[in-house]
């Protein structure tokens, strides 16, 4: 890179959350939460600007934070900031790139731009969002993304997707994969233990965790899971409300469920390894996912875990969990019985997973990330034997 001069950089970050437990605590939020700190450059080529909508945002050292009003926390006054008053501060920030960090940029922005796009959920399953939300994203990502000098999108599926329904170029598009915390192992057995009697958990469950809405196919693992009532097992499902959820509900009245399905609603992520430690096998089996993230936690946290193979699943899994098609109930059940009957499978899972997990980390993510940056300035990769190795190699490569 050009070391003569630094590149300011602005990074949209107003879905990072702040204290407050809510589902939004998830996805995007922990995504931005990984990797706002690991955006270190070689040398002062970049320096950053988070724009964040809280006070106290862990950002990479050298960070600076801008804080907008708190009232952007609302969508209608975010999207409202986003599209009229970021270009102005793009401007008064001298801003020599923004980085759209969720789905969409300005319209008009001023200064050049790339965007990271986590799915096309919107696109690829209309029928699981509200009709206001699918028709705001399905425009202005399209826009963003054929305007925007680079696309990072966070997995090959995703990429996929970006070039088939918005027509950018391949090779405009940067694949570069979540990370995980390192706290996502497994827990020990007396913490096991006495987090289990702590929150009530039998001895014996399946693990869900996830927001509630459409897309995650949870009304599939309840009916799957109905076939197994001879088995004795519960099933945890563990996650917020979000939308268009009443049919998960209904599933279980109507399989007379209530006391075999359970919902704890939002946990603290800082339970979520005790979760995943207590659990003897851990199911996702959404119908589309621009990665999960939930499933690479439970593969770092040594739970035997099956998910479905739709989407991007099989790209975070790996060959160190269980897959099963998104569609078939008969199939789920029967991989489901079949891992919680299977001791040896289990350790066998719970082997592969810490494994697999560990090819995912956010210095890489925050590294790639930042010659994502250096691409879309038309920087070339001249700097440290660490950053020109970087640039070699195929980014998002785990």
């Amino acid at each position: 890179m050009n070391s003569s001069r630094s590149y300011r950089v602005g990074l949209n970050a107003l879905l990072l959350e702040s204290s407050q437990v809510s589902y939004r605590q998830a996805g995007i939020h922990n995504y931005l939460k990984g990797i706002l700190p690991h955006l270190t450059a070689a040398g002062s080529s970049f320096c950053y600007t988070a724009l964040v909508n809280h006070s106290h945002p862990s950002v990479s050292p050298g960070c600076r934070v801008y804080r907008v009003s708190r009232r952007t926390a609302s969508p209608v006054i975010r999207v409202a900031w986003e599209q009229f008053v970021q270009p102005w501060v793009a401007r008064l920030e001298r801003l020599d790139l923004l980085h759209s960090m969720a789905f969409v940029s300005p319209v008009i922005s001023g200064v050049p731009t790339i965007v990271t796009m986590y799915d096309l959920s919107f696109l690829r399953v209309p029928d699981c969002f509200r009709s206001v939300q699918r028709v705001y994203l399905s425009l202005f990502s399209r826009i963003s993304c054929r305007r925007a000098q680079r696309v990072i999108a966070i997995s090959e599926c995703t990429k996929r997707d970006v070039v088939a329904h918005f027509g950018v170029q391949n090779e405009r598009v940067d694949v570069i994969y979540p990370g995980i915390s390192d706290r996502f192992m497994r827990a020990s057995p007396a913490a096991v233990a006495e987090f289990r009697e702590r929150r009530g958990l039998p001895e014996t469950f399946v693990l869900y965790l996830g927001t509630i809405e459409p897309r995650k196919n949870l009304s599939l693992l309840i009916q799957a899971f109905d076939r197994l009532r001879s088995l004795g097992v519960k099933l945890i499902c563990v996650g917020g409300k979000g939308w268009m959820y009443e049919d998960v509900f209904r599933t279980v009245e109507n399989l007379d469920l209530n006391d075999q399905v359970l919902f704890p609603g939002y946990v603290p992520r800082d339970e979520l390894p005790l979760w995943y430690s207590a659990a003897t096998a851990f199911v996702y089996p959404s119908n589309y996912e621009g990665f999960g993230i939930p499933l690479l936690e439970a593969l770092a946290c040594g739970t035997p875990s099956l998910a479905s193979n739709a989407s991007s699943l099989p790209e975070v899994a790996g060959g160190a969990a269980v897959l099963f098609p998104p569609d078939d109930v008969n199939h789920l059940a029967e991989a489901l019985s079949h891992t919680l009957n299977d001791a040896s499978l289990r350790v066998e899972l719970s082997e592969a997973g810490p494994i697999q997990a560990k090819r995912f980390r956010w210095s890489t993510a925050g590294q790639l990330t930042v010659l994502s940056h250096a691409r879309a300035l038309g920087l070339s990769f001249a700097g440290s034997s660490d950053n020109r190795r970087l640039g070699e190699r195929r980014l998002g490569e785990p």
